[in-house]
């Protein structure tokens, strides 16, 4: 009887540490070889009021290698919850991948600066007051035919600070390490991506002209207006999803297309890669971005906003 009970208290043990929790950083597959370098991209502008902006990153598939997850709107798992970004981190052998996930404050995501935002901590393009969601229009494109919970904050900008585009933390990329507050928020519990961030990534993974290995690092594919929705390429123009790819968007579309409420022919106001001071959970530090005004409104479409390009 002695027996049995140990032998059941081994597999409850076992069973229970077998459980991933996002107390913790969840971590994924490892490789030999550094991830590309990060693409310089437009963001389309969010489709949806209350929807957060995901950034696109690379992710690795044993058979076909690195291939490009574009950014997208998504709505997040809960009010209150907002995404720190997966990135890749160098442990002295290998390139591991460490999921993100959402919680109520942004933990490390490596230093890595995403852009839109996510400048290698923290996050400045929105914040939560209450159960809606505020978007720093200094940062990111909204479309204000359907999103009106908008601010402007241009003290997160600073324009003497060095651009680039490294996509891993470790020698020969990003050096950063944790600070006090990302490695508090990484003790909180989190949510694991949601259904639709997960359908994104499947998605892309099926699209042969999203790996690095046919596109030397420039993604057809750079960033959607939301999942399975509108594709565009890096300079902001609608993409034609390839015949490769089983997309899940229902309709091809023309990259000459007319100009819809998610990709029209103005910018409210542009944000960019890195350059932005990051803001992390109320606190600032100090960082840069290069900040451009944005374009005039034409008459034919008063209301109507495109997706503005990233500067480096």
């Amino acid at each position: 009887m002695k027996k049995i009970t140990s032998v059941l208290m081994v597999l409850l043990i076992v069973s229970v540490a077998s459980v991933k929790t996002y107390a913790q950083i969840s971590v994924g597959i490892s490789v030999n070889i550094a991830p590309p370098v990060l693409p310089t991209y437009t963001q389309p502008p969010c489709p949806v009021d209350g929807y957060l902006w995901t950034p696109g990153y690379w992710a690795y598939d044993q058979d076909g290698g690195y291939y490009w997850v574009p950014g997208v709107w998504v709505s997040p798992p809960a009010a209150g919850y907002l995404w720190t970004p997966g990135y890749w981190g160098y442990d002295g052998a290998v390139y591991v991948y460490h999921e993100g996930y959402w919680g109520h404050h942004i933990g490390f995501y490596g230093g890595v600066n995403y852009g839109y935002g996510y400048v290698g901590t923290g996050y400045v393009g929105g914040r939560w007051a209450g159960n809606s969601f505020q978007y720093n229009t200094a940062v990111v494109n909204v479309n204000n035919a359907v999103v009106h919970n908008t601010y402007v904050n241009k003290t997160v900008i600073n324009n003497n600070v060095t651009v680039n585009n490294n996509s891993f933390n470790g020698p020969g990329g990003v050096t950063a390490k944790p600070q006090p507050q990302e490695r508090a928020a990484e003790k909180e519990n989190h949510i694991q991506p949601t259904a639709d961030q997960i359908t994104h990534r499947q998605v892309a993974v099926k699209d042969q002209s999203q790996f690095a290995k046919n596109n030397n690092g420039h993604p057809t594919t750079a960033a959607m207006n939301k999942v399975n929705g509108n594709r565009f390429t890096p300079e902001g123009n609608r993409a034609q999803p390839s015949s490769r790819a089983n997309a899940g968007d229902g309709q091809a579309h023309n990259a000459n297309a007319a100009p819809s409420a998610d990709n029209s022919a103005n910018s409210h106001a542009p944000a960019r890669r890195a350059n932005i001071a990051a803001v992390n959970n109320g606190g600032a530090r100090p960082s840069g971005q290069h900040f451009n005004r944005a374009p005039r409104r034409q008459a034919s479409a008063p209301r109507e906003e495109r997706p503005h390009r990233e500067r480096r």
